[in-house]
């Protein structure tokens, strides 16, 4: 085997066993989203409100003449809305719903870093303790001494929330889309009706 094709081999061996994350702060918390779902970063720029969106979408921006709506993870997380700071970033995430990608605006505090890591670094997360409903994790990346929250997209983002996108953009809903709304394929809910947040000091420890 010549020495180009032994390193191509190497290096695709390398791409299966290493994922790439980018951590962002909530409540001073880091977290990170997989870089598969993610565009791009912008800077928080001006979130026009809309009526009649779930309460946590602050409202639409104008990403180069695409209305995209902005959730505030902290709202969805039960902590007190996000202060919009010079730090303010809009993380740029791809969702699916009923098989289309919709556009989705995370806003976060600030972002972090993007890190490749192992995919056997990543641990399951606790069974209790994190800040927010255990449901939306998907793994606890090791930086360091301590640990990132890797969210799951998906499960994070609700049902309304997904078709807000669609909704902000004055297209049809998913439902319209796929004909049959029973056959549209939604993603899954978390209900975390009866789920607390553990007080602050416990949370930040």
């Amino acid at each position: 085997m010549s020495s180009s094709r032994s390193e191509t081999h190497a290096q695709a061996s390398q791409s299966q066993r290493t994922a790439e994350y980018l951590t962002f702060f909530i409540a001073g918390v880091e977290y990170a989203v997989s870089l598969d779902y993610v565009r791009e970063v912008i800077p928080y720029d001006t979130v026009t409100r809309v009526p009649g969106m779930p309460s946590t979408v602050r409202g639409v921006t104008n990403l180069r003449g695409s209305v995209v709506p902005v959730i505030d993870l902290a709202i969805k997380f039960r902590l007190p809305a996000i202060e919009v700071t010079s730090r303010t970033c809009i993380v740029l995430v791809d969702a699916q719903v009923g098989g289309n990608s919709l556009l989705l605006g995370l806003l976060t505090e600030e972002v972090g870093q993007v890190l490749a890591v192992d995919v056997k670094e990543l641990l399951p997360p606790p069974a209790f303790g994190t800040p927010i409903h255990n449901d939306y994790l998907a793994y606890m990346l090791p930086i360091a001494k301590k640990f990132a929250l890797v969210l799951d997209i998906q499960r994070t983002l609700s049902q309304d929330e997904l078709l807000s996108t669609v909704t902000a953009s004055g297209e049809e809903t998913a439902t319209e889309a796929n004909g049959d709304g029973d056959d549209a394929a939604a993603p899954e809910v978390v209900d975390d009706a009866g789920w607390e947040a553990p007080d602050a000091a416990h949370a930040q420890e």
